[in-house]
């Protein structure tokens, strides 16, 4: 069987991923399928830097204002609906390209990750997911070694997904089942990586300049309607960074200045858990975007590599 080329554009937050994908999907003639966790949520816009209507410029996007905020958006949840969706895409005669920096969410098409054969909480996996996101593999690997010493020692800790899976299965008394098989592509796409980057503190000083955008934007009005049509801080989407600071500062664990503070804080060290992960795509061509002066340059080498690797 034939593989599916999909086009999947990622980087670190902030490093700009939206405009180009937009650019080049004109170019391309492609739709886009987002890979981020949080702008799949309806009313989520501000904290999410959600892509607005104007910025897609008539390209058309898939999982975005996917779903209310209320429900929980399992990793398989997404494999299943932008499957569906690169189908569609395909049929069309159109390329797809994904973009986004949820990286379970691109482990999901790059990998062969079947999720039919469990019989998993994908609540609690979710949950798991976030929690890897905000605080790293070495935190969840000794979570793991302090519930399941056994598969700690038996896990290493770069095998995220078996991590992951060994957790749940350890929070939910289950017994642990065989985990001997590492990830192997996907046997219906053919992916073609790209990961944006920027120097380091170039983009630190991005993210930091977006959360006081997303201040200046109303994030906070944005969190109290979300409060007041009936969405709570315990469910998953209320838990993402940006979110769940500003519910603390609303039930007034924080004051404004800080809870701003641990957003930046958060959100550098998110992008460099990102980083870290792109570095595990052996086959992925990195792109530094602060090399670059001109952005049809940038634009043009990008469509080069890509048609070179179809």
């Amino acid at each position: 069987m034939k593989k599916t080329p999909i086009i999947i554009l990622t980087g670190p937050t902030a490093v700009g991923k939206t405009d180009l994908s937009i650019n080049l999907s004109k170019e391309l003639d492609a739709e886009i399928i987002s890979a981020d966790s949080m702008q799949i949520y309806k009313y989520m816009d501000i904290g999410s830097a959600k892509v607005t209507q104007e910025e897609m410029d008539g390209v058309k996007h898939y999982l975005i204002d996917e779903v209310t905020p209320d429900f929980s958006f399992s990793v398989s949840e997404f494999q299943d609906r932008a499957g569906k969706y690169i189908q569609e895409i395909n049929e069309k005669g159109k390329k797809v390209l994904v973009t986004g920096g949820t990286g379970l969410y691109l482990n999901s098409l790059i990998y062969n990750m079947d999720f039919a054969k469990s019989d998993s909480d994908n609540e609690l996996r979710e949950k798991l997911r976030i929690e890897l996101e905000e605080n790293g593999i070495d935190y969840m690997h000794n979570k793991l070694r302090e519930l399941d010493f056994d598969s700690a020692n038996r896990i290493h800790k770069n095998n995220t997904k078996r991590v992951i899976r060994a957790l749940e299965v350890a929070l939910s008394g289950k017994k642990m089942n065989d985990f001997s098989n590492d990830l192997k592509f996907n046997d219906k796409y053919e992916p073609i990586i790209i990961v944006l980057n920027r120097e380091r503190e170039h983009l630190y000083q991005r993210i930091n300049k977006r959360v006081d955008i997303m201040m200046e934007s109303g994030l906070i009005e944005e969190v109290k309607k979300l409060l007041s049509m009936g969405y709570t801080k315990d469910m998953i989407s209320m838990q993402g960074i940006g979110y769940k600071e500003i519910i603390k500062y609303l039930e007034g664990e924080y004051e404004l200045e800080e809870a701003i503070e641990i957003i930046k804080r958060d959100s550098r060290r998110y992008a460099k858990r990102q980083l870290t992960w792109f570095r595990r795509y052996e086959n992925a061509k990195w792109f530094d975007l602060d090399s670059y002066t001109d952005s049809k340059v940038l634009k043009d080498d990008i469509i080069k590599y890509i048609e070179n690797m179809v």
